[in-house]
C-alpha cells in the first residue's frame, strides 16, 4: 500500500522536472563535446575555460569558440582556439564529434598524451595546430590523412616519435606539413611525397631522421615556401632533382651529414651558403670548400708504417707493450696542457678587449654619447621642397646652429668582426644573419648578392659580399664613415642601406630587399605580363627623378650616383621606383675591390629581387647610359662622375621609357684611331629622337605603342619627351638640375 507521501511525490515529479535548469536539456552535442575537452584539462592557470559551463545553453558565447549558422541545425561550432594558456591535460577524443569544426588551435599549452586518431571524425577539419605542447607517441597519419579537407597540419615542438609513416601519401590536400622539433627517426619514406601535389611548405627540422634526402622532393609542384630538413642525421649527396624547385623556395639542409659536391642545377645554383652549412663533407659553390679533383685510387700503395709501429721491428726483436700507467700519464699531461693553453687564450682575449674599450673611452665626457649619435656631414641647405626633404628633415638638428645630421653611428662601431646597424630601426644580429636561409640574386665581378630571410621568415634583406682581405685594416674608419653617410639617406625612392659588416676576411653591406625586379626586366617584358602602361611608366619616371633629386640636393652629402640605368631602378609591388647601388662604387674601392666598374655596373642587383639577365650581346650596354664626358676613355678627356652626368643618364632612361627602345650597343673604344668628337657622340637613341622632332615625325613613330594606348596620354608624352631632350644636352652646362627635372615631371598629369 502506497503512502500518501509517495503518491504526493509522483504528482510533484513533472513539476520538479519542469523547474530544473533548462540548459541541461538544451545544451547541444557541440557543447557536450567542448565540455568533454574541459574535463580532460587538469590545470587551467589562467582560467581560460572558466566561462564554459553547462549552465549556459549556447556554447557559441564561450571564450575561444567560433560558430557559424547552418541551413538546418542553427549555429554550429566551426572553430576552437585556446592557445598559449598553459593548459595541462590531454586532447579529448570527443573533439572529433564536432562535425563542422574547421580549425582547431591548441598550440602553446602543456598538453600531453597522444594525438587522438578519433579527431579525424571531425570531417570538416582544415587546420590542426597542436604545436608547442608535450604530445608524444606516433604520428597518426592514417587517421589524419583520411580527413578530406585537411590543409594545415602543425605538430612542431612536441615529443612525437617513431618513423614517418607511409600513410602520409594519402594527404593529397595538405598544403603545410610542419613536424619540426620532435623525436621522429628513421629514413624519410620514398614514394610518399608524390602523393602531396598541393604541398607548399615542409618542415622536418630538428628530428632524428637518417638516410638519404628523397629526390622526389624536387618534384613537388606547388612547393613555394620552405623546405627545411636541417638538424637531422641525413646522409648521402644532395639530389640534383632539388634544383627543379622554384627559386623562391627557402631550402635548409644545415647540420646534417651530407657529402659530395653541391649540384649546380636549377635553383640549387641560386641557394646561398646558409642552406648547406655544417655538413662537413659537403663541398662546392656556394660553400667556400673546394672539392678534391679525384679520390685516391684503390690501387695506390698503402701508407708507410708509422715510426711507432716500425720502431719495435727495427732491431728484429719482439715489440714491447706500452704500460697502462704510462698511457694514463701521457693522457693527463696532454689534458693539462690543453687546459693551460685555453686559460691563457681566454686571459689574453679579455685583456685585449679591455684595452680596446679603454682606448675607445679615452677623452669621453658626458656629452660624447649624444655627439656619437650625430652624423659626420652637415645637411645641405636649402632643400628643394619641403615634401621632398621630409625624410631628411627629421635627421637635422638645430642644437648648435651648425645643422648636423643624425645618423646611426655606423662609423663609431668597433673596428672589425661585428655587424653594425646604420639606424636604430634595424634589429639583427650577425648570428641571425648567418643562420638564415638565403639564395643568390646575382654573382659576377667581385661581388655576390644574396636574398636573406630573417625574423622568423618574415623580413627579407639583400646582402652583398664585397670580398675581403684586400683592404688595409686602417681603412675601416673610412669605410664606416662612407657607409654611415650612405645609410643616412632616407627617401621612399631610394634603396636604404641598413647595416654593414667589416672584418679581415669578409665585408658585407645589408640593404632593404625590393621584390618586383628592376626597370630593365619590366621594359623588356615578363612572360605572361603585358608591357608597362603609360601611367606606370610615368609613375616610375617621377619616382626615380625624386630619388635622384634627393641624392643631389637633400642627402647628408650631395651625392653623385654615377650609374643611373634601368637595371639600377628597382620596382616594388606597386611599381614605385627605388634607386639602387648609389655609393657602392666608393665602398667597393675602400674594401679593396679595384675593378669597381665591372662590379658596380654588373646589374643593379643591390637589394633587387632578380638580376637583370642580359644577353651576352648586350653585356656592355650600360656605357650607353653615361654622359658623353663620362664615356671618354681615361686620359682622353674623361671627367669624374658629376650630378650633370647623372641628369644625362636619367634622360636616356626617360627616352627608353617613352620609346621602348634601348640605347645603342657598345661603348667607346680606347683605340687611338677614334677622334675625340666621335668619343663624345651621343647614343643612337638620343640622335634618333632628336632627328624625329626636327623632322616633325608623327608621335606614333617615336613613342612606344603601349604608351599611346592610354586615352589622353598624347600631351603628357610630348611633355615628357621635351624633359628628356633637355636632360641629354651635349653641353653639361645646358642641362637642368635634377630638382628642375623632378618638378617638371611632377607637373605632367597633375
Amino acid at each position: 500500500m502506497r503512502s500518501p507521501l509517495h503518491s504526493l511525490g509522483i504528482l510533484l515529479l513533472p513539476l520538479l522536472l519542469a523547474l530544473r535548469p533548462p540548459a541541461a536539456d538544451a545544451l547541444s552535442p557541440d557543447g557536450l563535446a567542448l565540455l568533454a575537452f574541459k574535463s580532460a584539462v587538469t590545470d587551467d592557470p589562467s582560467s581560460a575555460l572558466s566561462s564554459w559551463s553547462d549552465a549556459d545553453a549556447d556554447p557559441c558565447r564561450w571564450v575561444g569558440v567560433t560558430c557559424a549558422n547552418t541551413s538546418s541545425g542553427g549555429p554550429r561550432v566551426v572553430g576552437l582556439a585556446v592557445a598559449g594558456k598553459n593548459l595541462s591535460g590531454h586532447v579529448a577524443a570527443e573533439l572529433g564529434s564536432l562535425p563542422l569544426l574547421r580549425r582547431l588551435n591548441l598550440h602553446g599549452n602543456r598538453l600531453t598524451g597522444a594525438v587522438p586518431p578519433a579527431i579525424a571524425n571531425a570531417t570538416s577539419l582544415r587546420s590542426l595546430f597542436l604545436y608547442d605542447n608535450r604530445l608524444a607517441g606516433p604520428l597518426p597519419a592514417a587517421a589524419l590523412c583520411a580527413l578530406p579537407r585537411l590543409q594545415n597540419l602543425d605538430l612542431s615542438r612536441n615529443a612525437l616519435g617513431g618513423a614517418l609513416p607511409a600513410e602520409l601519401a594519402r594527404c593529397g590536400q595538405l598544403e603545410r606539413l610542419l613536424l619540426a622539433e620532435n623525436a621522429l627517426s628513421g629514413a624519410m619514406p620514398a614514394g610518399v611525397w608524390r602523393g602531396m601535389p598541393r604541398l607548399q611548405m615542409l618542415d622536418l627540422s630538428s628530428n632524428n631522421l637518417s638516410g638519404a634526402v628523397p629526390p622526389e622532393l624536387g618534384g613537388l609542384p606547388a612547393l613555394a615556401g620552405t623546405l627545411n630538413l636541417s638538424r637531422n642525421h641525413l646522409s648521402g649527396e644532395v639530389p640534383p632533382e632539388l634544383g627543379r624547385l622554384p627559386a623562391t623556395v627557402t631550402l635548409d639542409l644545415r647540420f646534417n651529414n651530407l657529402s659530395g659536391e653541391i649540384p649546380q642545377s636549377g635553383s640549387l645554383a641560386s641557394q646561398g651558403p646558409t642552406a648547406f652549412l655544417n655538413n662537413p663533407a659537403l663541398c662546392g659553390f656556394p660553400l667556400q670548400v673546394p672539392c678534391r679533383a679525384a679520390a685516391p685510387s684503390s690501387s695506390s700503395p698503402p701508407p708507410p708504417p708509422s715510426s711507432a709501429a716500425s720502431s719495435g721491428g727495427a732491431g728484429g726483436g719482439p715489440r714491447q707493450p706500452v704500460r697502462t700507467s704510462l698511457i694514463v700519464l701521457i693522457s693527463v699531461a696532454d689534458a693539462a696542457g690543453v687546459a693551460l693553453i685555453g686559460v691563457v687564450a681566454v686571459y689574453v682575449y679579455w685583456k685585449v678587449r679591455d684595452r680596446r674599450r679603454a682606448a675607445g673611452n679615452d677623452g669621453k665626457d658626458k656629452g660624447d654619447d649624444e655627439e656619437e649619435g650625430r652624423g659626420l656631414f652637415p645637411c645641405p641647405c636649402p632643400c628643394m621642397r619641403a615634401d621632398a626633404c621630409a625624410d631628411s628633415s627629421s635627421e637635422c638638428s638645430d642644437d648648435d646652429g651648425g645643422g648636423k645630421c643624425n645618423g646611426g653611428g655606423g662609423g663609431a662601431g668597433e673596428a672589425g668582426g661585428e655587424l653594425v646597424a646604420i639606424d636604430k630601426g634595424f634589429k639583427m644580429e650577425l648570428d641571425e644573419l648567418l643562420r638564415s636561409s638565403a639564395y643568390v640574386l646575382g654573382k659576377g665581378g667581385k661581388g655576390i648578392v644574396y636574398k636573406v630571410v630573417v625574423g622568423n621568415g618574415t623580413t627579407p634583406v639583400a646582402v652583398r659580399r664585397l670580398g675581403g682581405g684586400a683592404a688595409a685594416p686602417e681603412r675601416y674608419r673610412e669605410f664606416a664613415a662612407e657607409a654611415a653617410a650612405v645609410g643616412r639617406v632616407r627617401h621612399p625612392n631610394v634603396v636604404r642601406l641598413r647595416a654593414y659588416y667589416w672584418s679581415a676576411d669578409e665585408k658585407l653591406v645589408v640593404t632593404d630587399f625590393v621584390n618586383n625586379g628592376n626597370l630593365a626586366t619590366a621594359l623588356r617584358g615578363r612572360s605572361g605580363q603585358p608591357s608597362l602602361s603609360w601611367s606606370l611608366r610615368l609613375r616610375i619616371a617621377k619616382g626615380a627623378a625624386r630619388g635622384l633629386a634627393h641624392l643631389h640636393e637633400c642627402s647628408p652629402r650631395r651625392f653623385v650616383h654615377g650609374e643611373v640605368k634601368p637595371s639600377n631602378i628597382l620596382l616594388d609591388a606597386d611599381y614605385n621606383a627605388l634607386l639602387a647601388d648609389f655609393g657602392l662604387a666608393r665602398l667597393l674601392t675602400i674594401a679593396g675591390c679595384t675593378d669597381v666598374y665591372s662590379v658596380a655596373g654588373s646589374g643593379g642587383i643591390m637589394g633587387g629581387a632578380l638580376p637583370y639577365a642580359r644577353p651576352a650581346a648586350l653585356a656592355d650596354r650600360s656605357g650607353a647610359y653615361r654622359a658623353p664626358e663620362a664615356r671618354a676613355p681615361v686620359g682622353a678627356g674623361a671627367r669624374p662622375p658629376s650630378q650633370k652626368a647623372d641628369v644625362y643618364s636619367f634622360g636616356v632612361v626617360l627616352l627608353e621609357l617613352l620609346t621602348g627602345k634601348a640605347p645603342e650597343h657598345g661603348s667607346p673604344s680606347s683605340s687611338a684611331s677614334f677622334l675625340p668628337e666621335q668619343q663624345q657622340e651621343a647614343p643612337e637613341l638620343v640622335r634618333w629622337v632628336r632627328r624625329g622632332f626636327e623632322d616633325a615625325r608623327p608621335l606614333s613613330e617615336l613613342a612606344d605603342d603601349a604608351v599611346l594606348r592610354d586615352a589622353g596620354a598624347r600631351k603628357e608624352v610630348i611633355a615628357a619627351f621635351h624633359v628628356a631632350l633637355g636632360c641629354v644636352e651635349a653641353d653639361p652646362e645646358h642641362r637642368p638640375r635634377m630638382k628642375a627635372v623632378s618638378d617638371s615631371l611632377d607637373k605632367i598629369g597633375a
